[in-house]
């Protein structure tokens, strides 16, 4: 179950990608912009088909995304159903589209989760309380060393669900049970990768830094709601744009101040990404179809910031040009995303890196 759902998730994390391309293809069709190809994976190619429309679809050997080919791509070209010759406000539309299409696919994914239970990770979470229900509370613990709860082989991110045959829901009722049987041995019954477990620990009988039974608790809430759920989904994915882009500056500013360290526990890159859809898919489908939320939308955040060789950097430059009153030559519109790209294999080298050090 658990390589199937990380399976799953990983084909949701590349189709992430396609719907982006896919977004940017559509937005170009309607503005009179012609399609040449549309890619998934990248090459080399392993299928290729012209469908009706004119579209040559291919499917690539390399499967980490996709891409869309149009006619007349750089800024300067001219000529009907060019890219280069379509209006500044048709280019908007095409650059974007793959943006907006990122929001979206967040703003669905967190519709369907708010039906069926949506994973709190804000105290102040954005919800419409007269429609809202807890479904579950789980306390998850990281387990100090050498404590009570190391001793009796519980570890990091297990599910407390009783001690001493007492329901345990949240981290004060944790903390109130280990007290009131400090210095005794207690059955304790915990969850770990879908499975229920029971064990015995002999808490501390005095509180120490360790507390009782030496664990650091969280609180794991999901909400349900109804007929607001499509208010919910499209009011946490404003909160999380607001919280990622928030973030984004807390990264920049530890590179500022040279704390490579932060900057580095910020970010996640491929390794990070398969690393935590593989813990999200030890705990089912609800953390996965999040993980993927939060993943399209912090593509649709990055793609619209103004970094050369991502949309958001490419529509800069477009006005940045347009506002001067110059042309944007091609070898100068290749040489920004040259150099943005660059810049961004460099940051994904660098960020592996930290991943590797950091699973490894």
């Amino acid at each position: 179950m658990e390589i199937a759902l990380l399976i799953f998730g990983l084909i949701l994390f590349v189709g992430l990608i396609i719907v982006h391309e896919l977004g940017h293809a559509i937005a170009a069709k309607r503005n009179g912009v012609e399609v040449e190809e549309f890619g998934i994976g990248f090459p080399p190619r392993a299928f290729a088909k012209k469908l009706k429309n004119g579209v040559l679809f291919s499917i690539n050997w390399l499967p980490i995304g996709g891409f869309v080919k149009l006619k007349g791509e750089h800024d300067a070209a001219s000529g009907d159903g060019t890219y280069g010759g379509a209006t500044l406000w048709a280019k908007t539309k095409i650059l974007l589209a793959g943006v907006a299409i990122n929001w979206l696919v967040a703003v669905f994914i967190f519709t369907i989760l708010a039906l069926v239970g949506l994973p709190k990770v804000f105290p102040n979470q954005f919800t419409i309380p007269s429609d809202t229900v807890v479904v579950s509370s789980d306390v998850k613990v990281a387990v100090l060393d050498d404590s009570p709860a190391a001793k009796a082989g519980l570890q990091s991110g297990d599910i407390i669900k009783s001690v001493a045959g007492q329901t345990v829901t949240s981290e004060a009722q944790l903390t109130d049970l280990t007290k009131a049987s400090a210095g005794q041995t207690v059955p304790i019954v915990y969850e770990r990768k879908g499975q229920i477990n029971e064990t015995e620990a002999t808490l501390n009988a005095e509180k120490t830094d360790q507390g009782y039974l030496g664990v650091a608790p969280t609180t794991q809430t999901a909400q349900r709601s109804t007929w607001s759920a499509p208010i919910v989904g499209v009011g946490v994915t404003v909160q999380f744009t607001y919280e990622t882009i928030k973030g984004l500056f807390d990264v920049v500013k530890s590179l500022f101040k040279a704390d490579f360290a932060t900057a580095g526990a910020s970010v996640a890159g491929p390794v990070g990404i398969f690393g935590i859809l593989k813990d999200s898919s030890e705990s089912g489908i609800v953390p996965v179809l999040f993980l993927i939320g939060v993943i399209s939308l912090t593509l649709a955040v990055m793609n619209a910031l103004p970094i050369p060789a991502l949309d958001g950097g490419r529509l800069f430059v477009t006005l940045v040009f347009k506002a001067l009153n110059k042309p944007l030559t091609k070898e100068r519109e290749e040489a920004f995303q040259a150099g943005g790209f660059i810049f961004l294999m460099v940051l994904i080298v660098v960020v592996t890196v930290v991943d590797v050090r950091r699973f490894f």
